[in-house]
């Protein structure tokens, strides 16, 4: 597989905006599994003071959150979509968000790029972050566990 560069991208000060205005984020391939990046990555948002909305095809709940199979099954607003899926499904996501009208941000995890679907994220008006871990970003620019 070849890697794509992201040519649609959030810089920091963007990305420091995007902490301090969100409340909930759905995790697109939250593993149950507590070795997972992505089940890691949910704990610590979770711990920050963040909804997280697990989005994964087993499992009634994980990290204490009710599981939903799709973007569409989810009944509230959701800030961020954070995926942790391969890049060939990004299409398919980003046309899920565009269809619930209220995701402000499509978030493609460290090593996740498609730039046609961040296109479409963008041209929806959704701010796009690719090929970023969201637990580090939020390290990084507001600290370890600290919400805005």
């Amino acid at each position: 597989m070849e890697c794509e560069m992201p040519l649609i991208n959030s810089n920091p000060q963007e990305m420091k905006n995007i902490f301090e205005n969100i409340k909930t984020i759905a995790i697109l391939g939250l593993s149950p599994n507590e070795s997972k990046a992505s089940n890691m990555v949910a704990k610590y948002l979770q711990n920050a003071g963040y909804k997280i909305v697990p989005v994964y095809p087993k499992e009634e709940t994980i990290l204490g959150e009710k599981v939903y199979r799709s973007l569409a099954e989810i009944p509230f607003a959701v800030d961020i979509v954070d995926i942790f899926r391969k890049p060939d499904a990004f299409d398919a996501i980003a046309d899920a968000c565009i269809a619930r009208g209220d995701v402000k941000v499509f978030w493609g995890q460290l090593g996740l790029v498609n730039n046609n679907a961040a296109e479409k994220a963008k041209d929806a008006g959704m701010q796009v972050v690719q090929n970023h871990c969201i637990k580090l970003e939020h390290k990084a620019l507001l600290g370890e566990n600290t919400h805005a």
